[in-house]
């Protein structure tokens, strides 16, 4: 029997995932690590949790299994995109925190760029707003802020990259730096039409370009893990963002297919085959997937609070203990209320882009309780879900065949969201047996590469469903419903 070990690379955990031949799961392994808010709008993670959390799931993950890293054909990497860090070319000792995508720390400076008239000239290479999202502004950020940084920068003596940049430095030993085309593409440095680093906007930024990986396609030779690791070298064959392994994963190979992800953050992307939609609603254009050098575009709509809406109802006001609660909570609800949940605790995304906007709840009554804020938690996910899709209908235009969602990820487990989903875009919500896309997404990528995984075309023939969620609330009540939520949101972002 031949393995593949998958790594997912998240915002709050590490997961390790080993498919056997079958692409069926043999064992996973997850741990999570602690969040570092320094500062208002700020969020660091230290990459020692990174790299031990992956390592330690990983050799967990070996064992739960019973085999040896002999057994393991090749491992496939997925990870939190736009993160970034910075560590030293020799020691591979990071010079900060890394900076986590959803940080705004830089929001003034994007401002300024946009100010300045930037914002056209980056859109049109990177297909990205100049936003805090994106890694660039955070790498300008530190060079600027840590003591010694530009001047180690510019004598080449440091390394820039996302998490599976630094997951393959580290896995290799140093001995590769190296990215992917999905995740150069959400750097606001990577040109996606010439596939290349973008020297202009480096400029902009006043980013050495020494500093930045080689870029490959998803499916790769990305190097070999140190023989020390696991006790056998393993050839690292898949990568991609986490937002395009699942894309991957779920089979959305053909132009006009949509999925959406429900983790930390909620993100949708439209396949649009060899065109790069230039949005009218600020969404993104970006990188699907990339073959044999060729780009797969999509249009991408971002979420930046999905499931740490829950994360926020269990840690901070401490109302649930586990995210399977809400369900319950949510069904018990008193459906005489309407409290909407705005969850812009880390400002909004598509398609508003407002980094200075800060979460608000309305519509609370004496009566008002953990079931209706679990409730309006839930919602806030479909609401935010049906603001992408009616951005992406106007941009790409409808299709001929009536939309189909295909969601995946933690919260995609919730029937109760799943359906309220369903009704509130009025189109059915597929999902798949096995909610591990983002994970299969890099298990096939690396598989593929390896000769032991089916092409594209048996691949998504292979595409199976678990149940489909069909809409079955009234057109009156799921107008005035999303009229309210509309409300809600413009009255956040005027305060």
């Amino acid at each position: 029997m031949s393995y593949i070990l998958a790594i997912d690379q998240g915002t709050t955990s590490s997961r390790a995932v080993l498919f056997d031949q079958n692409m069926q799961i043999t064992a996973k392994a997850q741990e999570e690590f602690p969040q570092h808010y320094p500062a208002s709008g700020w969020v660091e993670h230290d990459p020692s949790d990174l790299w031990s959390t992956t390592a330690g799931t990983c050799r967990e993950v070996i064992e739960r299994a019973g085999i040896s890293a002999k057994d393991i054909t090749a491992i496939g990497i997925t990870n939190q995109r736009e993160t970034t860090l910075v560590w030293d070319k020799v020691t591979g000792i990071p010079i900060y925190s890394a900076i986590v995508w959803q940080d705004r720390r830089t929001a003034d400076y994007c401002r300024e760029l946009r100010v300045a008239g930037h914002e056209e000239m980056v859109t049109k290479r990177t297909g990205l707003l100049l936003d805090p999202y994106f890694s660039g502004t955070k790498l300008n950020w530190l060079l600027n802020n840590v003591g010694g940084a530009r001047a180690r920068a510019e004598a080449g003596e440091l390394l820039f990259g996302t998490v599976d940049s630094f997951l393959i430095w580290k896995l290799t030993g140093g001995r590769e730096h190296v990215t992917d085309a999905t995740n150069a593409a959400r750097t606001l440095m990577y040109d996606i039409r010439k596939g290349r680093w973008s020297s202009k906007i480096c400029d902009l930024l006043d980013i050495p370009m020494a500093m930045l990986p080689e870029v490959k396609d998803c499916a790769a030779e990305f190097g070999m893990t140190r023989a020390d690791l696991f006790g056998h070298e393993i050839p690292i064959l898949g990568v991609a963002g986490d937002q395009q392994a699942a894309t991957v994963g779920q089979a959305c190979f053909e132009p006009g297919m949509l999925k959406s992800t429900y983790g930390t953050g909620c993100f949708a992307l439209l396949n649009t085959g060899d065109t790069i939609v230039e949005s009218k609603n600020r969404l993104l254009g970006t990188i699907a997937y990339q073959f044999d050098g060729k780009p797969t575009y999509a249009l991408e709509g971002s979420i930046f609070i999905a499931g740490a809406v829950v994360q926020w109802l269990r840690d901070g006001l401490q109302i649930i203990r586990e995210a399977a609660e809400t369900q319950p909570l949510a069904e018990t609800a008193d459906p005489e209320q309407s409290v909407i949940l705005v969850p812009a605790f880390t400002g909004l995304g598509a398609p508003y882009w407002n980094a200075e906007c800060r979460g608000a709840i309305y519509g609370l009554t004496r009566n008002s309780g953990p079931a209706e804020l679990a409730k309006a938690a839930l919602e806030s996910v479909a609401y935010q879900t049906r603001d992408l899709l009616e951005a992406m209908t106007d941009d790409w235009g409808d299709n001929d065949d009536e939309a189909i969602l295909r969601v995946d990820g933690g919260m995609s487990a919730n029937n109760w969201a799943m359906q309220f989903l369903s009704d509130i875009i009025a189109a059915p919500v597929d999902r798949p047996i096995g909610l591990e896309s983002t994970a299969l997404g890099a298990a096939w990528l690396a598989g593929m590469r390896a000769g032991i995984y089916p092409d594209q075309k048996e691949f998504s023939e292979r595409w199976a469903l678990e149940r489909r969620f069909e809409p079955k609330m009234n057109e009156d009540l799921r107008s005035s419903k999303y009229d309210a939520w509309q409300k809600a949101v413009q009255a956040t972002l005027s305060v």
